[in-house]
């Protein structure tokens, strides 16, 4: 059901309330057993550059699996969106920088369609980044970016607009949560849809063990990197005094459960301080850094029905290795 909300001008949180929430975040996953620390915070300036190039690099399969879907079936996915003509707002959970996005873009302002462009990201570098180019690159494209959490920023979008809605969830980022935290963003979403409503997310389905866990362990030590900067950050914004001479990533699969999961592992005793406050760490600890979670075509099926979603559409790559999927909210 859409809910009203105060505006969004009004709801903004300030660079310091930001801050306090980074450092509360902080502290309270390190201080807990197991250690873990919470994956949306690998998005500054400098992780998005890092996951672009992860994005980019041989192993990490995802990203071109995706893209094939949406350059190769382009038509069909948005005649879909198009429905029956009829304005509608799309928007995208974690834009990143849109170039999956663009193929569909395009072919909706080629065919005339009526809609506004929400790229919706936690990431300020990113919303600036879109707002900037998107109209450049997409000329006639009207976008409103929203820098914000995914729910609060439908929220405000609902408010905002009558609108029927089409949401973007890609690249697997539905994997960022275990199968119970997916299935529960999935109801959440739906709660904020009308129904007749749809949502375009995509999964990564279940493979070749040795061919997930590449993707995650690349030879050019990026995915390392992209984890060891989430502690440079906290070093940068919140005066922490991590050496990361003193970490170890590691990836692990479990192709039973799907379940892929970084962590970082602590080379020796060692104390880190953080805004005065000492986190011991054993040799041999691990932070819990982030899970890529993997799913079967069932799985995905089972998820949208108990969601109160209805399966329309499945897209795959040539290799099935990743699925886009429309549901329509029931």
């Amino acid at each position: 059901m859409k809910t009203s909300q105060t505006p969004l001008n009004e709801i903004q949180p300030t660079a310091q309330s930001k801050t306090n929430q980074f450092l509360n975040d902080v502290l309270l996953g390190l201080q807990s057993n197991p250690k873990q620390l919470y994956s949306k915070y690998f998005y500054d300036a400098i992780g998005d550059k890092l996951f672009q190039d992860l994005m980019n690099c041989e192993e990490y399969y995802p990203t071109n699996c995706e893209l094939e879907i949406f350059s190769e079936k382009t038509a069909e996915i948005c005649q879909a969106m198009i429905a029956d003509g009829s304005a509608f707002d799309l928007l995208e959970l974690g834009a990143g920088d849109a170039t999956k996005s663009t193929y569909l873009l395009q072919y909706l302002l080629d065919n005339g369609a009526d809609f506004t462009y929400l790229p919706i990201d936690i990431s300020e570098h990113v919303i600036s980044y879109l707002q900037l180019t998107l109209p450049t690159t997409l000329p006639g494209l009207k976008v409103d970016g929203l820098n914000g959490e995914y729910f609060e920023m439908l929220k405000e979008s609902s408010a905002n607009s009558s609108n029927r809605k089409v949401v973007l969830f890609l690249g697997s980022n539905i994997g960022n949560m275990d199968v119970q935290e997916a299935e529960a963003f999935c109801k959440a979403l739906r709660n904020q849809l009308s129904p007749g409503d749809l949502v375009l997310i995509g999964f990564d389905l279940k493979k070749n063990p040795s061919t997930v866990l590449a993707a995650y362990n690349d030879r050019e030590g990026i995915t390392k990197r992209f984890n060891l900067n989430l502690l440079e950050r906290i070093n940068r914004e919140l005066g922490g005094n991590f050496n990361m001479d003193n970490f170890e990533h590691y990836p692990t699969y479990d192709p039973a459960t799907g379940a892929c999961k970084s962590y970082l592992v602590s080379l020796c005793n060692q104390v880190v301080t953080i805004n005065n406050q000492h986190i011991h760490f054993l040799k041999d600890e691990c932070i819990y850094m982030e899970i890529s979670q993997k799913f079967s075509v069932d799985d995905i099926n089972q998820m949208a029905q108990s969601c109160n979603f209805m399966p329309a559409n499945q897209f795959f790559d040539s290799k099935k290795w990743f699925i886009d999927v429309i549901w329509v909210a029931a």
